[in-house]
């Protein structure tokens, strides 16, 4: 009788440390997967939320333009000088401002910036190419 105890005591504590496992399993997915995603959709739409006339924006499409309307679900922007006027969804909208205001957030220092400096050859650093004489 104490035998089939002892083997029902070690299954169990099996059985514990798996779920432990899977407790931190599905810990480490919300904290480096589900948790940024929201908080980058969340920060997407406050955006989107605050647009008014006048901004300037740009489409996940890579057009740029001036908001001239705005509805709940739409924005209409005009592209150029000749008052081209196109209307997008609002969830087409990928990022707000000025191209030099863009620019800059993205040139900020950073771990991905200071990786991408070291990585670029400087202008002055160009290989020296050898000419050779045979005709």
């Amino acid at each position: 009788m104490y035998t089939n105890f002892a083997v029902a005591t070690a299954a169990g504590g099996g059985l514990s440390s798996t779920l432990i496992m899977v407790v931190i399993m599905v810990a480490i997915f919300y904290f480096m997967l589900i948790r940024p995603e929201n908080k980058r959709k969340k920060e997407a739409e406050n955006m989107r939320n605050s647009l008014k006339k006048g901004d300037w924006i740009t489409t996940i499409g890579g057009v740029y333009g001036r908001v001239v309307a705005i509805t709940d679900r739409t924005v209409v922007i005009e592209t150029s000088e000749d008052r081209v006027r196109v209307e997008f969804l609002k969830s087409a909208i990928g990022s707000v401002g000025t191209l030099d205001e863009q620019a800059a957030a993205q040139q900020r220092p950073g771990r991905k910036a200071a990786k991408q400096e070291e990585l670029e050859p400087l202008e002055d650093e160009a290989p020296e190419v050898e000419e050779s004489t045979e005709e």
